[in-house]
């Protein structure tokens, strides 16, 4: 009998792929986005026994059962802390958070920014689809005004979160945007994101065909995506429409973009610049949405710190000395 051991720098999408049945609906977005993230997986050669997806609840949070790593199916929007505690136990583990647009900027809203603003060196996926799957189409914090769901049967009256400008907002150190159609733009953004040391945030564009079907449409539509869409890459000129004739620049004197012809100053993609990467999170009709690294500026990670300060002088010590130091007392009868 012949033997043949695979090596993790071997291994194939299907290689990630639990034996678990996926239990999404029929043409769920997040089929393609597990898709992408076992071939992201892949061409990385992540060491499996060193990966770990952690969720909280919710239709994406399904997520870890069907990947052939460690994971953790946890509590409502507490996958940003419990994933924050893998880390700093063990920085060796490559730790992602598996999270969607209700789970991860309602009840979690609060989780997620101080993850991001500590910048904990952790991936975290958000799959917004605008809506609540898991607990039948209520409106989410993504929904946009005029949203009729159970919840706001005469149409939502609320003003959008935008997940792209929440993290940012929070102090994110990387955050992209993609789609769930585009798998070869959402793969290398999963890559670029998994590249960047600190806490990396991915929006992903993903449709919930049972209850908000086709609410991307106007931007991922094959009719439109050319004029709808922007694909930003660092370094080069912000262009789109079917011949890249259009372009976007900011209007002289104004912190604002506009649209230009392509024969004009256009302006350069700068992902360090955390206000164009604002700018380009907020664009809405009749401006392209933009997609790719809208910012990415590293700094120390937070266990890094973490660990260096406990292996200083602040950091030496034993446990009983720092517990009866400075301000203690003593009761007695």
């Amino acid at each position: 009998m012949t033997v043949t051991t695979i090596t993790d720098a071997q291994l194939a999408p299907k290689d990630y792929s639990s034996d678990q049945e996926v239990r999404w609906c029929p043409g769920c977005g997040d089929y393609a986005i597990l898709k992408a993230v076992q071939k992201a997986c892949a061409e990385l050669g992540l060491v499996r026994e060193r990966t770990v997806f952690v969720s909280g609840i919710g239709c994406a949070a399904r997520f870890p059962y069907y990947m052939s790593t460690y994971g953790f199916h946890t509590v409502h929007g507490r996958a940003p802390a419990i994933a924050t505690g893998i880390k700093l136990a063990n920085p060796e583990l490559d730790v992602w958070v598996m999270t969607g647009d209700g789970d991860g900027l309602s009840i979690g809203g609060n989780h997620m920014l101080h993850v991001l603003r500590r910048n904990v060196d952790l991936q975290i996926i958000l799959f917004n689809n605008e809506i609540y799957g898991l607990t039948k189409g209520q409106y989410s914090p993504t929904s946009r005004r005029g949203t009729r769901s159970p919840s706001t049967p005469l149409g939502s009256i609320e003003y959008p979160v935008s997940a792209c400008g929440f993290a940012l907002g929070a102090g994110a150190r990387f955050v992209a945007r993609s789609v769930d159609t585009m798998q070869a733009h959402l793969v290398a953004t999963l890559k670029r994101s998994h590249a960047h040391r600190g806490a990396s945030f991915v929006e992903i564009l993903q449709n919930c065909v049972v209850f908000n079907d086709a609410v991307f449409d106007h931007i991922t539509g094959k009719e439109v995506a050319a004029d709808a869409q922007i694909l930003v890459e660092h370094g080069k000129p912000l262009l789109f429409g079917k011949n890249k004739e259009k372009a976007l620049r900011l209007k002289p004197g104004k912190l604002e973009l506009e649209i230009v012809p392509t024969d004009s100053d256009a302006l350069i993609h700068d992902e360090t610049n955390r206000p164009l990467a604002q700018l380009l999170a907020a664009l809405e009709p009749p401006f392209p949405a933009a997609m790719g690294v809208l910012y990415c500026n590293p700094a120390a990670s937070y266990e890094q710190e973490v660990y260096a300060q406990a292996g200083g002088s602040k950091g030496t010590g034993e446990l009983d000395a720092l517990l009866n130091s400075e301000r203690t007392w003593e009761v007695t009868s």
